[in-house]
């Protein structure tokens, strides 16, 4: 579900109301943790943040005319989403993760390479993405980005 914005900002206010508070307070959590050099925006239509070209020029490797990608939280038609770039390229916060979300919330992990979906706004933790933002540096995620992905 495609939801039309030009701006983070917009976007809160375009998604369904049910989903408004839940969805400004995960922004809220996240950005409360994003460690530095990280910028905030619409990445591919999404809020999320990104690592931007003053700091890594190269961009990403898919249309090195956008920023290099690392987190985004989405209102999908069935679900909330939060993606996040660094559990899907380093083995070692993806078990880390995994390990925790158990601790957090009663129930299964939904969750595909890098896109963790809650169905119910009431089983976000809020607090276990905020931990998770603090896991991962801009530098850290560039050195992991060109070790998975940028061919040498």
């Amino acid at each position: 579900m495609k939801v039309e914005a030009n701006s983070v900002d917009e976007y809160f206010e375009n998604i369904p109301e049910e989903r408004q508070e839940a969805m400004k307070k995960l922004w809220k959590v996240v950005s409360d943790n994003v460690p530095a050099k990280f910028e905030a925006g619409l990445s591919y239509g999404m809020p999320g943040y990104v690592v931007p070209h003053s700091v890594y020029p190269a961009g990403y490797h898919c249309n090195t005319k956008l920023p290099l990608p690392f987190m985004s939280i989405a209102n999908q038609k069935n679900f909330v989403a939060f993606y996040h770039m660094g559990i899907y390229a380093n083995p070692e916060l993806l078990k880390w993760f995994v390990d925790e979300y158990s601790k957090h919330v009663k129930g299964k992990l939904d969750m595909g390479k890098s896109c963790i979906r809650f169905k119910k706004v009431e089983n976000i933790p809020f607090e276990l993405f905020g931990e998770l933002m603090t896991k991962m540096t801009a530098d850290d995620w560039i050195e992991v980005y060109e070790n998975a992905f940028v061919k040498k």
